[in-house]
């Protein structure tokens, strides 16, 4: 090796020991602002990504908050060119202690429904909670908070024939034997807050008794055939009157707001099913469609596939309820 080599070798290695000698003696406070400092230029590219990032999420921000701020105009101009109706519906919740915690929380989310259909429909009524307490009210403070905020709705701990006259109440039942044919908008109607599965049938009713206020039950064995019980939850009941005033028609009240799991089909329309079934099967048996030359054997296997195809027995109307 020449001699500028093994002089660039020992330069290096005095470098060296000067370097680890400073560090050397470095104190605590110095080292830890010089490691500080190497991991902020270590950083440098984690910190840029970190801004952009942040900026594009503030645009987002922005973006949402002008599109909400659009959706909330609307929404305002549409409750401002709504029409409130005088008519007072009333959910009473005097049933609390019949009801289980699971049920409860099911009658809880029937009520907000209620409050957000009444607050977009396009003629809102006086909404009244009445007898609001026990685990409704336990459900509500710990689950829904912002209850107590909530506009246009009376909330009370008091009964229903408490706050209003029971010149104006009528109680919705489906125990009823009258029927209502129209709303008279000066009225105040009470749906039974109750989701007890039938297991309380004609509660509503006996109550209405006992307080000596009317009672009456929808309309809806008058238009509607349904698959399945005709227990109408409270929102429904709810939202069926909200669209009578909207479209002064039951069967269109009926058929905006029915779940189709119900299975409802306008009564006209379910007696020319049951007319077009009966031609069918008068055409199959004057056809001869039925061979008397099949087996015994097979003919027993064919029955049932036979019923199931269009023969089962149809079930019965029951009667409406709404509570």
């Amino acid at each position: 090796m020449s001699a500028d080599g093994n002089r660039d070798l020992k330069a290096d290695g005095n470098d060296q020991k000067v370097q680890s000698g400073e560090a050397e003696m470095l104190s605590k406070r110095q080292k830890k602002r010089l490691l500080r400092q190497q991991q902020w230029e270590e950083q440098r590219d984690l910190r840029k990504q970190k801004r952009k990032e942040r900026k594009q999420q503030r645009k987002l921000e922005r973006q949402t908050q002008a599109e909400d701020g659009a959706d909330c105009r609307v929404k305002k101009r549409l409750r401002s060119e709504a029409e409130p109706s005088p008519l007072r519906l009333i959910i009473d919740c005097s049933f609390d202690s019949l009801m289980v915690l699971k049920d409860v929380k099911k009658l809880h989310k029937q009520i907000q429904r209620c409050y957000a259909e009444n607050r977009r429909a396009a003629h809102p009524v006086q909404f009244y909670i009445t007898s609001h307490g026990g685990q409704l009210k336990q459900n509500m403070d710990e689950i829904n908070k912002g209850w107590v905020n909530w506009k246009d709705i009376h909330i009370k701990p008091e009964h229903f024939h408490e706050v209003l006259s029971k010149e104006d109440l009528v109680y919705l039942t489906s125990d009823s034997p009258n029927v209502l044919q129209e709303l008279d908008e000066t009225k105040a109607y009470v749906i039974g807050g109750l989701v007890d599965h039938n297991h309380h049938k004609g509660i509503s009713l006996e109550r209405a008794k006992e307080l000596g206020i009317a009672h009456a039950q929808l309309p809806l064995g008058s238009f509607v055939k349904m698959n399945s019980r005709k227990v109408l939850a409270v929102n429904h009941v709810f939202e069926i009157l909200l669209a009578y005033l909207e479209k002064h028609d039951w069967q269109e009240a009926f058929f905006t707001v029915l779940p189709q799991r119900k299975g409802a089909v306008p009564l006209d329309q379910e007696d020319t099913q049951e007319q077009d079934s009966e031609d069918d099967d008068h055409s199959d048996r004057d056809s001869g469609s039925c061979n008397s030359g099949i087996r015994k054997d097979e003919d027993t296997q064919d029955i049932p596939e036979y019923k199931q195809e269009g023969h089962e027995n149809l079930p019965d109307l029951c009667e409406h309820a709404a509570e």
